[in-house]
């Protein structure tokens, strides 16, 4: 086949079968200058979708999706080539000629179709969603009319379904397009990961986001009478709650956990100064207000509860009941703990440290499989920076960032906290063990005696099955 087939035609431009008067030319060979159409559509931004009308073996006309440009809803490619082929013979009756489309025509255009009077149409891939020549309906099919259009789909079929695939799933892509001061992780490495099926959901129109991508998973009904949002810490990501929503949405909840941003399937500045308290802070309490997020059990742990646990006090009337596991307030008043300062020491002389490797040493339950999801987010230096900036963001003096707003978030909990509570303890971690909780626990207005899990070390939601399922009994009635 001649290679200027395969050329993009000018606009307005009708190609034509030069060189092809040896042989007979195919469905397949008018369905290629189709596509060409279809392509030239989809580099104006519009859906690709191209057509050609052929008489006597001679290309009258073509056409491409237009609507966006034209302000059109009725300039499909279809439309466009009865138009001009009709000009072209001087006659809105189009006996004696076949139409080649790339996908399977719409109600609106069979019906144009019909009354053309076309001898034949021919189209590529199929539309199952309105697709009217079979699909969901075949207006060719009925008896009744006064003109019988010959059918014939599925040449092409592949080329002219990939065309569609590639416009769409880059569109996809282009709704939350990577800044360039940041780097995603690709969507491979999150490819079938033990025990964690759950479809992913972005958004990146948060005012303080300016753009990066932020994931959470959504799960549940959307007005369920509890919704669940979970917050995860340093290193971890959404999937440290893969064991725990399973019981939270067996009880009728909604499951609503977020990556935070440099973490999981959310986007990953390149610089370790992009990390503040505050701006992670204003990050969520924003995805909250996005979301409208009601009736929430507030469940957190490590940074999920640094940051978490002063979200409410802005928005009371949100929160029911707090589910809070090996987590602190950084206020400041207090020295860290000794194990949290042995883990930021760890992370500066060690800044890739394997991530695996540190949920097997706390965790020899889990399998490896599990272990390495963990490192998922991570594939180089470059994913890392988040891992590097966190431990030193943990408030350690009165006036660092995040001190101020903890000793007020202190203050709510004590005194205007009027939901229920349930605490759990991993009593193995070496960072924020039960001494931490311990003081944080008489910080919680009515907080009832603490669940001990003697076996659960400083990432508790491995055990996560028994906290589940204590909060839906304590927590939900």
């Amino acid at each position: 086949m001649p290679e200027g087939w395969h050329a993009r035609p000018e606009k307005g431009r009708c190609p034509t079968l030069a060189g092809m008067s040896a042989f007979t030319p195919s469905d397949e060979d008018f369905m290629r200058l189709a596509l060409s159409q279809a392509h030239a559509a989809a580099a104006d931004g519009e859906v690709p979708v191209g057509a050609v009308i052929v008489k006597d073996g001679r290309v009258i006309a073509t056409g491409r999706n237009a609507p966006i440009e034209g302000h059109d809803p009725t300039a499909h490619a279809e439309i466009a080539a009865l138009r001009a082929a009709a000009q072209a013979l001087g006659n809105y009756r189009l006996e004696g000629c076949t139409l080649y489309v790339t996908l399977e025509p719409c109600a609106m255009c069979s019906g144009a179709m019909l009354h053309a009077r076309l001898s034949r149409v021919v189209f590529g891939a199929p539309d199952p969603k309105t697709g009217a020549a079979g699909s969901v309906l075949n207006l060719f099919g009925h008896d009744q009319l006064n003109h019988q259009t010959v059918v014939q789909g599925g040449v092409l079929a592949a080329e002219t379904a990939a065309l569609l695939r590639g416009f769409f799933k880059e569109r996809r892509v282009n709704l939350h397009p990577l800044r360039d001061d940041a780097v995603r992780t690709p969507d491979d490495r999150f490819t079938d990961l033990p025990g964690y099926p759950w479809q992913p959901n972005y958004l990146s129109d948060l005012p303080s986001l300016d753009g990066l991508r932020m994931h959470f998973l959504d799960e549940g009904p959307r007005h369920a009478p509890v919704t669940w949002l979970c917050l995860h810490g340093n290193p971890a990501w959404s999937y440290l709650y893969r064991k725990m929503i399973p019981a939270m949405l067996a009880s009728g909840g909604r499951v609503v956990a977020p990556d935070l941003i440099g973490f999981g399937r959310s986007d990953k500045p390149k610089k370790d100064s992009a990390h503040s308290f505050g701006w992670h802070r204003q990050v969520l309490l924003e995805f909250i207000e996005r979301l409208d997020l009601k009736n929430v059990v507030l469940v957190v742990q490590d940074w999920g509860g640094l940051l978490g646990l002063t979200l409410p006090m802005e928005a009371p009337q949100r929160y029911r009941a707090l589910l809070v596991m090996n987590t602190t307030l950084a206020t400041g008043e207090t020295p860290l703990s000794p194990g949290f300062v042995a883990w930021r020491t760890m992370c500066a002389q060690n800044p890739e440290f394997d991530v695996a490797r540190l949920f097997a040493r706390g965790n020899p339950q889990m399998t490896p499989e599990e272990c390495a999801a963990y490192n998922a987010p991570f594939p180089d230096r470059g994913h890392r920076a988040a891992l590097r900036a966190f431990p030193a963001l943990v408030p350690e003096h009165m006036d660092d960032d995040g001190a101020a707003i903890s000793r007020s978030a202190r203050s709510f909990w004590s005194t205007q906290w009027q939901g229920q509570s349930l605490m759990a303890i991993g009593q193995q971690d070496p960072v924020l063990g039960e001494p931490v909780m311990r003081a944080l626990h008489a910080s919680i207005r009515g907080c009832p005696e603490p669940m001990l899990l003697p076996q659960g070390g400083h990432f508790v939601q491995e055990h996560g099955e028994l906290i589940a399922q204590a909060a839906v009994r304590r927590l939900t009635v």
